[in-house]
């Protein structure tokens, strides 16, 4: 007797059926994967335009089956602000890593934000410069060991590492701003929830969104996946604790 089974969980047509060039372990794949499903979900795959800048995030273009930019490092922001204000139709996100976002373009960031700018951001944070070599980033923890803090981060010599969900926040333009994890299967759907929050923020003109994503990258923390994954839970959740920061319907 032939049954034909039906198919619950495929690729997302917005994903390319090629394969990832992130180190094992890393959390880049599963949140381009994610975006993809709230993409497809929404059906706004033909009106949809991603930036990355330098950095892992820049792999994306490989991935996503969508129109894309390349901006210099910190810069997406500003390059996402043009596309949008010359094209308000089009929906138009920016994905950036820590180094990126929190380091050289901070103020592009913060600005985008303070203007309300009708953008979304995908913020990677996994507490390091990963491409480049595994340096200090703004979201470096305190103790934490990086090739330019062999002894650990230090508060005094290096600050603090920065909150950036905490700060913007506080800005007038930002409507939506969460932080989600993806270091288990629990916080991973609720990562593609905030997702699909952040593009609908932006679909309705709101203001500026932001998802910040606490990922693990198992090579420049020299750890197993497995273990990167509990560092996420023990290390960095602490200091930078989930939720959502800022809703439209607060402001």
């Amino acid at each position: 007797m032939h049954v034909e089974l039906e198919k619950v969980f495929t690729r997302p047509r917005t994903l390319r059926s090629v394969s990832t060039h992130y180190c094992p372990g890393c959390g880049h794949g599963i949140v381009a994967r994610l975006i993809a499903e709230v993409i497809d979900e929404l059906d706004i795959k033909e009106k949809t335009v991603g930036v990355a800048p330098v950095g892992c995030s820049v792999l994306l273009y490989d991935y996503l089956d969508i129109d894309m930019y390349e901006a210099a490092h910190g810069r997406a922001p500003a390059v996402a602000t043009g596309c949008k204000r010359v094209h308000p139709e089009l929906i138009v996100f920016t994905y950036q890593g820590d180094g990126d976002f929190v380091s050289i373009g901070i103020a592009e960031a913060i600005h985008a934000a303070a203007r309300g700018e009708k953008i979304t951001t995908m913020f990677i944070n996994n507490a390091i410069y990963g491409m480049t070599g595994g340096q200090m980033a703004p979201t470096t923890l305190i103790g934490q060991k990086t090739t330019t803090s062999p002894m650990g981060r230090s508060a005094e010599q290096a600050g603090y590492p920065i909150r950036m969900s905490e700060l913007l926040a506080t800005l007038e333009g930002a409507k939506y701003i969460a932080r989600v994890s993806v270091n288990s299967p629990r916080n991973i759907l609720q990562a593609r929830r905030a997702i699909k929050k952040a593009f609908n923020t932006q679909l309705e003109g709101l203001g500026y969104s932001m998802v910040e994503i606490l990922s693990h990258c198992p090579t420049d923390w020299h750890m197993t996946p497995q273990d990167a994954a509990k560092w996420v839970e023990e290390k960095m959740t602490p200091y930078y604790p989930l939720g959502e920061f800022k809703t439209p319907e607060e402001t």
